[in-house]
């Protein structure tokens, strides 16, 4: 039995430290969306992250679709990456805030480098888009193209209401109730945390939070067996 514990201590420790390790680094694997606002009718800057390559290979361009819900797409300056907005037809045209007509809107983003991005580094994308007035409550898909020196990735994959999530989720947001503050971006940019806290990308990083900490806690058993048996064994 004494040569048993400390094996068993031994194997709980390693258990523990793999399990807070390894969790959180599988949860943040996917390319990601974060909002700084969900609200419906308000600008939201969503930022997506780019945390490795292709199978090992550089990241060379990153080519986000947009939804066609969202009719105007500011991207934000990337130093390390040139920017093309790809133009597709609008089915019905409408008409903006101004008066004016809309009979195109951007369909896509690309972002190209001018460096590629190597695969045990990570980059983030941010574009500035208003929220449909309509959406609340509904999901909006950000597929991502990932195309890389050697091969490319699909991001498009769906995840099912209550479903496991996809080999390649698309990134996505789901949109809440229109706030007080309308259509002012900075007063919504504040008041909106913990709308933003509601998306779909929280409930994974919470997870990895917990399965995190429970794994630095049976480390610790792990240790305090060890130690316990090592004094007993030196005792007899």
């Amino acid at each position: 039995m004494k040569l048993r514990t400390p094996a068993i201590a031994a194997s709980a420790l390693g258990a523990g430290l793999l399990l807070a390790v390894a969790v959180p680094l599988s949860a943040s694997a996917h390319i990601e969306v974060t909002p700084d606002s969900t609200a419906a009718g308000s600008y939201s800057d969503l930022t997506f992250s780019v945390p490795h390559g292709c199978d090992g290979s550089p990241t060379t361009k990153i080519a986000i679709d947009i939804p066609e819900s969202v009719v105007s797409v500011t991207p934000t300056v990337n130093p390390n990456w040139t920017i093309e907005k790809v133009s597709v037809k609008l089915a019905k045209p409408i008409t903006d805030s101004e008066g004016n007509s809309i009979t195109e809107r951007v369909g896509q983003v690309v972002y190209t480098a001018t460096t590629p991005l190597a695969p045990d580094e990570r980059d983030t994308f941010t574009l500035s888009v208003p929220l449909p007035e309509d959406a609340a409550g509904k999901t909006l898909e950000f597929p991502v193209t990932q195309t890389c020196e050697a091969g490319s990735t699909e991001w498009n994959q769906k995840t099912p209401a209550g479903g496991e999530e996809p080999e390649h989720p698309a990134p996505a947001i789901t949109v809440t109730a229109a706030t007080a503050e309308g259509h002012d971006h900075a007063a919504e940019t504040v008041s909106t945390t913990d709308a933003a806290a509601s998306s779909t990308q929280a409930g994974p990083d919470v997870l990895a939070r917990v399965l995190g900490v429970a794994g630095l806690i049976v480390g610790v058993v792990g240790i305090v067996i060890a130690v316990v048996s090592r004094r007993r064994g030196s005792r007899a």
